[in-house]
């Protein structure tokens, strides 16, 4: 998997303004006022504080929703590429990545040179950059439990700085990064373990697909292979061939609901047997949105409006079929499946990815 899935095949260093679809696994979104391509992090300093704002900053475009609009303002595309091991000793290393390094890349490299840490988010799509500012996790690993500084560019005060992870405020799907645009991601530092083997595996249907118990650790490159694989029969690995996979992955997360909240919510669900749920901290206890949408009646593949649907793998994927589908069609389906969802059970569903010129 590589970002290339998300850039147009003419980019080339330009400041055309042009739909921003071509820039977004959605495949949706209008037209920048200006576009800037970045191919380091002093690039991406100059094109920030030349810019008049507004400014948006975009790399893989794989957790952003952009409104048919547009964006009137400049468009920096992050391609800052790279990665150095900056310390390391006999039982880890830290290395140092590029902001507009692609993901996959990272994690195929680090399961390679035999640094566990990172093997469970194999095909995540998008930008190491963008990693921080949603706590990236899948499949038993968030990046939060890795990172140790957070290199950015701080628009308020002109400065470059590095945040410690400590200061980071990583929580689920959260970080002080996350709907602010006063930082600019320029690289993230990341410790990793000197090991050919795995962390324990802590995800369910991972030990299963790889056939031992939760707790066990298996080679990296096993685990590997076997996320790829599930992500893949979930549509959530990037195949320009594959309508499934034009999305944002999950559109919505997993709600935290308080105790009581969640005890309300139980009772609603009664006659549909016991929910999936994981308690978390503070006495608070997170939901499946998966469950809570196919409960409410909106099965894999459900149509939405002109061209858009509910993956045909996965519940909480919202897919641009036809790959010409607006985002205000994909924002009805969305808006249809949240409310229904809250009149059915009480819970409210928040969307995952950042949504630029549109609300739901």
């Amino acid at each position: 998997m590589s970002d290339a899935y998300a850039q147009p095949t003419t980019e080339a260093d330009r400041a055309i303004p042009g739909p921003l679809a071509s820039y977004t696994t959605l495949r949706m979104g209008g037209p920048a006022g200006r576009i800037v391509t970045a191919g380091s992090a002093d690039e991406i300093i100059r094109a920030v504080r030349a810019a008049d704002d507004p400014v948006l900053i975009l790399a893989g475009g794989s957790n952003v929703v952009i409104g048919d609009a547009g964006f009137a303002g400049t468009v920096v595309l992050v391609r800052s590429r790279g990665l150095r091991v900056v310390t390391e000793d006999a039982d880890s290393v830290t290395v140092r990545v590029e902001a507009g390094e692609p993901w996959d890349d990272l994690v195929a490299t680090t399961v390679a040179n035999g640094w566990a840490g990172l093997e469970c988010l194999s095909g995540v799509p998008g930008s190491t950059g963008a990693t921080p500012i949603q706590n990236v996790g899948a499949y038993g690993q968030e990046v939060a439990e890795t990172i140790t500084e957070v290199e950015v560019y701080d628009r308020v005060d002109g400065s470059r700085q590095r945040i410690a992870a400590a200061d980071c405020g990583f929580a689920y799907r959260k970080s002080i990064f996350k709907y602010r645009d006063r930082w600019v991601v320029l690289s993230v530092d990341f410790r990793l373990t000197r090991s050919p083997i795995s962390g324990p595996v802590r995800y369910a249907e991972l030990a299963r697909s790889l056939g031992v118990e939760v707790g066990d650790r298996v080679p990296l490159a096993e685990a590997r292979e076997a996320v790829l694989r599930l992500r893949a029969g979930k549509g959530m690995v990037l195949d320009a061939a594959d309508a499934d996979t034009r999305s944002v992955g999950s559109f919505f997360t997993n709600p935290v609901l308080t105790r009581p909240a969640y005890e309300s919510f139980r009772e609603r669900a009664a006659a549909l047997g016991e929910p999936p749920a994981w308690p978390g901290s503070d006495d608070t206890v997170k939901v499946s949105a998966a469950w809570l949408i196919d409960k409410a009646g909106f099965a894999k593949g459900h149509p939405g409006p002109d061209g858009v649907a509910i993956s045909g793998k996965h519940t909480l994927a919202l897919t641009n079929r036809t790959g010409t589908a607006s985002t205000a069609d994909l924002l009805t389906l969305a808006r249809e499946i949240r409310d229904t969802v809250h009149a059915r059970f009480g819970v409210t569903l928040h969307p995952e990815p950042v949504l630029i010129s549109c609300t739901l």
